[in-house]
């Protein structure tokens, strides 16, 4: 398993849920620093920092790229894959083309989450579960060309009504024919949605291709609830090799979220 901590370079949503922020340079370097294996970006699109300044920074202090985030597609650009108007729903297929390549220049997965969208007045539930298995299909297929995979995140009922639970989107990604299509288990979505969390992962073990590591308040872990003892034996138990990303708010400031994740990483993985 490789420790990843995530980094937005998008300042109009400064307070999201991402550790360190704004300028790649110094972000990288402080995952560096703290120790981290891999960083998580999340952008306005498909670039990041000047030409070629990624891969300088990531060949120089030996992190990989961890995944790219596509949720800039829905909240700056409005688009999503279920959105009742076609044109919309191609434009959102687009982007996230656009960002499995970027990310496949790194060897690192795309991550949909909110641009999965969700169904309502204008979309009926059937149409909207037609239209992300058509998008999935479309695009997992893409991303295995590129050679990397599209993770798809189920969410939680506040962010959207189409798969909150995990076993409901392994279910889903089972009636796939694409194989370039994983699951990322995110523990605070999880946290609200889930009987047991590790007992889905490990009924779920075979599309888990991502992990995103926050508490029970989505602040960095040991500052909620969450039980992360058994959550990591159950990791380790079915051989899960990908990314652990913190994915959690900058509590109580950046650099002490990020150093809380990484001694929690340690702590839980390295027992």
């Amino acid at each position: 398993m490789k420790s990843c901590i995530t980094i937005s370079l998008v300042p109009s949503l400064k307070g999201g849920p991402w550790i360190l922020w704004d300028s790649l340079e110094k972000s990288i370097r402080e995952s560096e620093r703290l120790g981290f294996d891999a960083i998580e970006l999340f952008t306005e699109g498909p670039q990041a920092g000047k030409k070629n300044e990624l891969s300088n920074l990531l060949n120089e202090t030996g992190l990989t790229l961890g995944a790219v985030g596509t949720g800039a597609g829905k909240v700056l650009n409005g688009l999503t894959l279920t959105h009742a108007d076609q044109n919309i729903r191609a434009r959102a297929i687009t982007f996230v083309r656009d960002m499995i390549d970027f990310g496949a220049e790194f060897n690192a997965p795309a991550i949909i989450g909110s641009m999965q969208g969700s169904y309502g007045e204008s979309t009926s539930k059937q149409d909207a579960i037609s239209f992300l298995h058509d998008a999935l299909e479309e695009l997992g297929n893409y991303a295995h060309r590129q050679g990397v995979s599209l993770i798809y995140e189920p969410l939680n009922r506040y962010e959207t009504n189409l798969f909150n639970r995990y076993l409901d989107a392994c279910e889903f990604i089972d009636q796939l024919s694409t194989n370039g299509v994983s699951l990322l288990a995110d523990l605070f979505h999880m946290n609200i949605e889930e009987d047991n969390i590790s007992d889905s992962l490990k009924k779920g073990a075979r599309h888990l291709g991502h992990v995103h590591f926050a508490d029970s308040n989505r602040k960095p872990v040991g500052n909620g609830h969450t039980n992360m003892v058994p959550i990591a034996k159950t990791l380790q138990e079915i051989g899960y090799d990908g990314s652990i990303s913190a994915e959690a708010f900058a509590w109580p400031d950046p650099l002490t979220a990020a150093k809380t994740t990484i001694d929690s990483y340690r702590k839980f993985f390295f027992q």
